[in-house]
């Protein structure tokens, strides 16, 4: 017998606590119920409590397992007491299997943040949790959070699940490594990539038996920076059985883990297929790579994942510098097709964690540092804001001038705030990316900056006078 078979038998109130009184506000007064037909569920690995209001059942809280026959009575009980919405925490992924259950019973679920629910410190137990949700859900004081269509949420399970496989494969990359350095054999270290054509092909060799260095180098690409004669010394080395055991099972499980992203990969394409179009790509083909690419890179999709991207969303964001076509993607996977489940740019941001979260207290701001989250949209702007170093654009001269005034990892919170902007004007308006439209900003920052360069040269004692842009300087 399991536990919650035992507290099936058990009338709740001999191992609950004592309920509760009446919550109510500062004034005395209780708070007005907005959602009468409300419930709250405390969600763990093993068992469920669930708390209806106190007039739906003569047992108004009750524990259910987790197995999905429990699971389906606890939707029964639920529209059984006429409960029309749910409140449940997104505690890790037990939340899952009875978020889709109650969803496809009809219920609207809001699902919360935990750290938005906290109970009052003291005598916390799960059946205080879930009637504490209940409360809350049923006086309005709760948001649900953001959560993407079924459809991108089968995109992004596939997605982090091709990130997990990538990551595997190059673990075992590092074995390849370790192998070769405790033979002394020097190969990844005058080479680029030891994946890449010409290592596999001397390390297939290798394996085959092959040990002449002078053989093994003839395998080199045309294209390999490294001299034939370099290559030879890198392979002048000490054979050892056990570092080869090492090498031929760690490319082995390489390759494997190679065959899963293509399968991956696979998967992937027939989702996107799935998805609704928002442009004709006869009327409106997709515009020509920034890039200049002309065939996917290393880890990326072996197939046309721009042009899926643009019939998606409806405009080409690969056009914005930094975003490449895997960023869209990721972005594509957390959030969907279109921005409108956010009311404006700023809360676009600040669900990203990517603009300051001020603690004001007295009038004073205490702190306004970003929110610490764990959001893959967030972590792939910050990326791409990162690569707009070298980039010879108004967005990388604005990354370069934070950079230089507030540091690195400032200027790439900003910088990636500034995508996110742009990212959410684009797919709210569905307009082309245009760089023109920045000329004003640049404007009026060249005014500021001779405004502060007059100043402090009226500070020093000079006087300057602009220059004839006919005249050369020496």
């Amino acid at each position: 017998m399991t536990r919650a078979d035992l507290f099936r038998q058990i009338p709740i109130e001999e191992y609950v606590m004592p309920r509760k009184r009446k919550m109510h506000s500062q004034s005395g007064a209780a708070l007005t119920v907005m959602q009468p037909d409300a419930a709250g569920i405390d969600v763990g690995a093993t068992e469920m409590y669930v708390a209806v209001p106190e007039d739906r059942d003569p047992q108004p809280v009750r524990c259910f397992a987790t197995f999905t026959p429990d699971l389906q009575a606890l939707a029964d009980w639920l529209q059984h007491c006429r409960i029309r919405t749910v409140a449940m925490e997104s505690t890790g992924v037990y939340w899952i299997p009875l978020f889709q259950i109650l969803k496809d019973r009809g219920l609207e679920v809001c699902l919360v943040n935990a750290r938005h629910v906290q109970n009052v410190a003291g005598r916390r137990t799960d059946v205080s949790d879930c009637r504490w949700l209940q409360y809350l859900h049923a006086v309005g004081l709760l948001r649900a959070s953001f959560r993407p269509p079924q459809e991108v949420c089968a995109l992004r399970s596939l997605l982090r699940h091709r990130d997990n496989l990538i990551k595997q494969a190059s673990v075992h990359i590092l074995h390849m490594q370790k192998a070769l350095d405790q033979m002394n054999l020097r190969l990844h270290h005058v080479i680029d990539d030891i994946t890449g054509m010409t290592g596999l092909a001397i390390v297939d060799a290798i394996l085959a038996g092959q040990r002449d260095p002078a053989e093994l180098a003839k395998l080199r690409h045309p294209g390999i920076k490294a001299s034939e004669e370099t290559i030879i010394k890198s392979l002048i080395g000490d054979y050892r059985n056990e570092h080869l055991l090492v090498l031929r099972q760690s490319l082995a499980a390489y390759r494997y883990f190679q065959r899963l992203i293509r399968q991956c990969d696979l998967e992937i394409q027939r989702t996107l297929k799935g998805f609704d179009s928002r442009v004709d790509l006869k009327l409106n083909p997709i515009p020509k790579d920034r890039s200049g690419k002309t065939k996917p890179r290393r880890n990326e999709p072996q197939f046309n994942l721009r042009e899926h991207l643009y019939r998606i969303l409806g405009v080409d964001l690969t056009q914005v510098p930094g975003l490449q076509a895997t960023t869209v993607h990721t972005l594509l996977a957390e959030i969907g097709p279109s921005a409108s489940k956010f009311r404006s740019a700023s809360a676009f941001a600040s669900w990203m964690g990517l603009c300051p979260h001020n603690d004001i207290s007295g009038g004073k701001i205490l702190m306004a540092r970003t929110r610490k989250v764990n959001n893959r949209a967030a972590t792939a702007l910050r990326m791409a804001a990162q690569s707009l170093h070298g980039s010879q654009s108004y967005l990388g001269e604005f990354y370069r001038r934070m950079r230089a005034r507030l540091g690195a990892p400032k200027a790439n919170v900003a910088a990636a705030h500034k995508l996110a902007r742009i990212i959410f004007h684009l797919l709210t308006t569905r307009q082309p990316y245009d760089e023109s439209v920045f000329a004003r900003q640049e404007i009026q920052f060249r005014k500021r900056a001779e405004g502060r360069l007059k100043k402090q040269a009226q500070a020093l004692g000079f006087h300057l006078v602009a220059a004839d842009p006919r005249t050369e300087v020496p």
